[in-house]
């Protein structure tokens, strides 16, 4: 792991990810915690629920379900304040279903400019018809972000 440029060594000091797309950053707020002052286990893993998605609704082009939460590792605390932001990347396809690698990174609010790993996850999401069936991914390339 490497420490951002210019700033003072910190050994859990990471750079943010250029080979994976940031598709969601939110600020976690005083009622998303638990009894201990950190946020919620569960709050953060509707976020990383919710960022996951966005790569896998490019290419089902209709309804899904997040259908397994394969692995789940908390790295470090959430706090309040905290500027979490949420990179994600495709790791399969299938043909109903898309597994996508989220990792999720915290700016502290008292160390502005330096990032954390604070959780990572794999989770698989499956295209679904009008039923909640399984239905086959469309063929079509996804559009590409913006």
């Amino acid at each position: 792991m490497s420490t951002q440029p210019g700033l003072p060594h910190d050994p859990l000091s990471v750079t943010l990810p250029l080979d994976k797309e940031l598709v969601l950053k939110v600020i976690p707020m005083p009622a998303d915690c638990n009894a201990n002052g950190d946020i919620f286990g569960g709050w953060v893993m509707a976020q990383v629920d919710l960022a996951g998605s966005v790569i896998p609704a490019r290419y089902a082009e209709g309804r899904m379900a997040t259908v397994a939460v394969n692995e789940f590792i908390f790295k470090q605390p959430v706090r309040v304040g905290d500027i979490l932001s949420f990179y994600s990347e495709l790791t399969r396809i299938g043909r109903t279903s898309i597994t996508v690698k989220v990792e999720v990174y915290a700016e502290r609010f008292h160390s502005q400019g330096r990032y954390v790993k604070v959780t990572e996850a794999s989770l698989t999401y499956v295209a679904i018809d009008d039923t909640g069936q399984p239905r086959p991914l469309p063929v079509a390339s996804p559009p590409r972000p913006l």
